[in-house]
């Protein structure tokens, strides 16, 4: 096998890990809430045995080590030997953190383990060494000269549908072979008395059974672990050999089976006959549809496909509508199918990079669970619309601003529940994500039901930093806008949760980045509610097509509230260069987009242009073009990779005519207008 197909194997291998991992912290948390239901538990056994199997199958040794005290501990609590109680809940969530950090080590290809992780292995074997009443085992009097147990003979029959399953019998015998001092396979038979011709041969069953043989002091919990996952898959049968017994006797007579070498929990005729277990086969209802993996290069390399058709089509429309004559009927008919089939192939092709926000919400009852030791707080997480879909590249990025949000919801907004008694409030205090779609774009919801947000120490703070002078005049919704401001807070006191300022304008930066916005509204003594709303997608966007002299502007849907037309009366200046105009009872910034971009014979009488009201950073500025041409698809196109970097522009886009148009970054082209103004 070359190097490059094991690596795709090695990838697969630490994602399916990754998974394992994040079940079994759902898991763990749901046991550490009070659950008593057993599949929980089952369910951490699963994850940490297939993690094991992995890990020892490609040579990931530290970390196969590492799952198998584990998996020994988890082997306990299972069979009903030890009950599950804090300490091991602890235990085996700081397990969880440290083979997330093994594997990542790992995928780099460093040594996984160090002394953390040594010192969490240390600390599983120790409860693995003691009694279920927690005491450690005595130390015997005298050891024995020899091991109790020489090893096992192994009678391995599986049945014809294992491959079905996913069973690999060769990945089993590495693991058996990891746990002993010597393994070998003493016969192959076959499954029927003999083996089918090979016309008749089916790939697809298994027709051969093996005998093995384990040596060395190898505890049957261990064996049974390996083939834990046969259930209904395999008749196995273990003969114990003991210590006194030489190899060679051993081997050509070997110890009846006894209430200890009976047939094990895997023997498929008990199991099926009495319905405890189920075989496992690939093609078991689970109630999805299933699913496939596919590299993100790949469905990149697809998306940039359904652009480029995304412009023919456009191309072909713009080309259609100057056809006048009956001839050209069917052509345009043609088009309008074009059209629509091309919406529809482009909406099934975002769909594969959706993915449920729930894989993001995920990491908050863990945090949440350490937050409020540490702080001394009782905190009920709500989560709602967890299957509510978006992009997975606006996933990975939206997952550091709702820790943020979370953060300083639990630090800064609830109280402790002695304050929340006094107010008159449950002292468990609530915490609520909820996701949504709403038109084009998800809505993403971080609501507690804390003190809110403290005007009076908001808006002194802003004072003294000199970011207004008064606060008198400003609406709530106004004086918490302001905590956006970068470095901006009002704790006492700097701690590793909170205090040092780099918080919510980092919050608002990357959603900004993201072409969304997030506002906040508080009411004191009832909560602070943070909405973000981003696009479901980063690839394709809707927008408006403007004209700015010769050269044309796509503005984001998403940010945009309103256009309207101007009289030269509705402008005023302001020294320095500056323009407001009146909107609303209300006076906002006007921007000259050929100003921004020196756009060259472009209009400038504000009559005769017209004015985009848009949205971003919480603040609404208005928008000066020469024209609107209509609302446009744009096939989002990186500047960046291509050519550089310019303040203002997100990206480019090519539209019907084959022409080129800049995509306006709302934020970008106010903080470009607000620098020419000081500069003026």
């Amino acid at each position: 096998m070359s190097a490059v197909d094991l690596a795709q194997f090695h990838q697969v291998f630490f994602e399916e890990s990754l998974e394992g991992l994040q079940a079994m912290e759902s898991a763990l948390l749901e046991l550490d809430s009070g659950s008593d239901d057993p599949e929980l538990v089952h369910t951490i056994f699963r994850a940490a045995h297939s993690i094991k199997g992995g890990s020892s199958t490609f040579g990931f040794s530290d970390v196969a080590a590492f799952t198998h005290v584990a998996e020994s501990l988890l082997e306990e609590v299972r069979s009903g030997r030890r009950a599950v109680d804090a300490q091991i809940t602890d235990l085996l969530l700081r397990s969880v953190d440290c083979l997330r950090l093994m594997l990542a080590r790992s995928r780099d290809g460093e040594p996984a383990a160090d002394a953390e992780s040594e010192e969490i292995r240390q600390a599983l074997a120790v409860l693995v060494g003691q009694d279920t009443g927690g005491a450690a085992k005595p130390a015997k009097a005298a050891a024995p000269a020899v091991p109790a147990i020489a090893g096992w003979h192994i009678d391995f029959k599986p049945l014809p549908h294992l491959f079905k399953t996913g069973n690999d019998p060769v990945r089993l015998f590495r693991e058996l072979a990891s746990l002993g001092e010597a393994f070998k396979v003493e016969q192959v038979f076959p499954l029927d008395d003999a083996l089918p011709s090979l016309d008749a041969c089916d790939p697809t069953q298994c027709h051969l059974g093996w005998k093995l043989r384990l040596d060395g002091d190898v505890a049957r919990k261990q064996i049974d672990a390996v083939f834990d996952w046969l259930d209904g898959d395999a008749e196995i049968t273990l003969t114990e050999i003991k210590a006194e017994t030489t190899p060679e006797s051993a081997s050509s007579e070997p110890a009846k089976p006894s209430a200890d070498t009976a047939p094990t929990a895997k023997d498929a005729a008990g199991e099926q006959g009495s319905g405890a277990a189920a075989p496992r086969s690939a093609g078991a209802s689970s109630g999805d549809g299933g699913s496939i993996r596919v590299s993100i290069p790949k469905i990149d390399a697809l998306i940039n496909m359904v652009g480029e058709l995304v412009i023919t089509q456009s191309m072909l429309s713009e080309m259609g509508e100057r056809f006048e004559d009956a001839a050209f009927e069917k052509l345009r008919d043609g088009l309008s199918q074009l059209e629509r089939n091309t919406r529809e192939l482009q909406e099934s092709v975002m769909s594969i990079r959706m993915l449920p926000i729930g894989a993001a919400f995920n990491r908050f009852p863990r945090l949440v669970r350490d937050l409020e030791r540490k702080l001394g707080k009782r905190v009920n997480l709500e989560m709602h619309g967890e299957h509510t879909e978006l992009d997975k590249t606006v996933m990975e990025k939206i997952g550091d601003p709702l820790v943020h949000l979370v953060r300083n919801a639990i630090d800064h907004g609830l109280e402790s529940p002695e304050e929340r008694k006094a107010a008159g409030k449950h002292e468990v205090g609530t915490i609520s994500l909820n996701a949504y779609h709403e038109g084009g774009n998800i809505v993403v919801e971080v609501k507690d039901d804390g003190k809110g947000l403290n005007r009076d120490a908001i808006a002194s703070k802003a004072v003294e930093r000199g970011l207004i002078r008064s606060a008198q005049g400003l609406s709530d919704d106004e004086v918490a806008e302001l905590i956006f401001q970068p470095g901006f807070s009002t704790a006492a006191q700097t701690t590793d949760l909170s205090g040092r300022g780099v918080g919510m304008d980092v919050v608002r930066r990357n959603v900004n980045d993201l072409g969304g916005s997030v506002r906040v509204r508080s009411v004191h003594g009832e909560g602070s509610t943070f909405t973000i709303v981003l696009p479901l997608t980063l690839a394709i966007i809707d927008g408006l097509a403007t004209a700015v002299g010769g050269e044309r502007y796509i503005v984001p849907l998403t940010s945009i509230v309103e256009s309207m037309q101007l009289k030269a009366t509705d402008v005023r200046q302001l020294a320095g260069g500056g323009e407001l105009f009146r909107f609303r009872d209300n006076y906002m910034p006007l921007v000259r987009l050929h100003k921004v971009f020196e756009c060259e014979h472009a209009v400038t009488e504000v009559e005769k242009g017209i004015v985009v009201v848009v949205e971003g950073e919480g603040r609404q500025v208005g928008l000066f073009a020469d024209e609107l041409l209509g609302q446009q698809q744009a096939v989002v196109k990186s500047l960046e990779a291509h050519y550089r970097r310019i303040e203002g522009i997100s990206g480019a886009t090519i539209l019907g005519d084959g022409s080129v148009a800049l995509i306006v970054d709302i934020t970008g082209v106010v903080r470009v207008s607000q620098q020419a103004h000081k500069a003026a």
